[in-house]
């Protein structure tokens, strides 16, 4: 995954981690790209597009890669069923007539992800949103899609949230400004529901709320949301993503990463502690 990002084709995390595999194993093999081009008869592009998951893994060309860079015959099966499984389309694509292709790649980042950080100055996010507070953002989101639309995007966004009951669910850590919950949303029944959801998920071991008081006035995460990812596997670095009205951009360069993971120690300090955060739950859902 590039530095910098917006649009064009959504590799799959295991594919991303793959193709780092594919480098390292070239680079400790001591072959060009030149070199591993002619092996497999295409262009050096061709190879670099690989190792950037910016392109699926032909099984052939995988075989033939591994043999040049000394893998051992043990260990060639293993990488290749890797390899298959990462060119099989994630669970969202049957969903991929709803769903853009810049937002593809944070789809596949969340369900892998074993840490998410984030922070929302606007609305709940998605992974804790309810069915009708969701419906009311599509809606208000896309005004003119037909229904059956606005039920594919929602029905997309739900399941999503099966994530949060795998026993492998990530760690979620969010920071939400004191504006998600005052915004009205679907008007008063639909927020009250989504405060009770809220609530509740505070109840699972890995998640993490935290509100941040209009109080504390200016702090340095106000520039808009941004989302934080972590992996398990050695071969991907920290991901955030950003998000605007057509498109993302994914930052895995280490030292903005830094800056981002700052901005919200820094935050998660002003912010309410997670201990308070059931009570001003309660307190705001009183006001509707």
């Amino acid at each position: 995954m590039s530095e910098n990002r917006s649009g064009g084709s959504a590799p799959t995390v295991l594919r991303m981690v793959l193709g780092k595999r594919l480098r390292h194993l070239r680079e400790q093999a001591g072959v060009s790209f030149e070199e591993a081009a002619r092996t497999i008869e295409v262009t050096p592009l061709t190879v670099r597009r690989m190792e950037k998951a910016e392109v699926g893994l032909r099984i052939p060309y995988v075989r033939e890669l591994l043999r040049v860079y000394g893998v051992p015959a043990a260990e060639v099966d293993g990488f290749l069923a890797l390899a298959r499984e990462a060119n099989q389309p994630g669970w969202w694509y049957k969903y991929r007539d709803v769903l853009p292709e810049w937002f593809k790649a944070y789809v596949s980042l969340e369900s892998e992800a074993s840490v998410i950080r984030l922070y929302e100055p606007h609305y709940v996010p998605g992974l804790l949103q309810t069915r009708g507070y969701a419906t009311a953002l599509m809606r208000a989101g896309f005004p003119n899609a037909p229904e059956e639309d606005i039920a594919r995007r929602v029905a997309l966004r739900m399941k999503r949230q099966d994530l949060l009951a795998k026993p492998e669910a990530p760690a979620v850590w969010a920071i939400l400004d004191e504006t998600v919950l005052r915004r009205p949303v679907g008007g008063p029944e639909v927020m009250r529901a989504q405060f009770d959801r809220l609530t509740e998920v505070l109840d699972m071991p890995k998640v993490r709320i935290q509100i941040m008081p209009f109080g504390v006035g200016a702090h340095p995460g106000a520039f808009g949301p941004f989302h934080h990812f972590r992996f398990g596997f050695s071969e991907l670095p920290d991901i955030v993503y950003t998000e605007n009205l057509v498109g993302a951009v994914y930052v895995d360069r280490r030292e903005d990463v830094v800056s981002y993971l700052e901005v919200l120690d820094r935050m998660s300090v002003q912010a309410e502690p997670v201990a308070r955060t059931r009570a001003i739950l309660g307190e705001l859902r009183k006001e509707l």
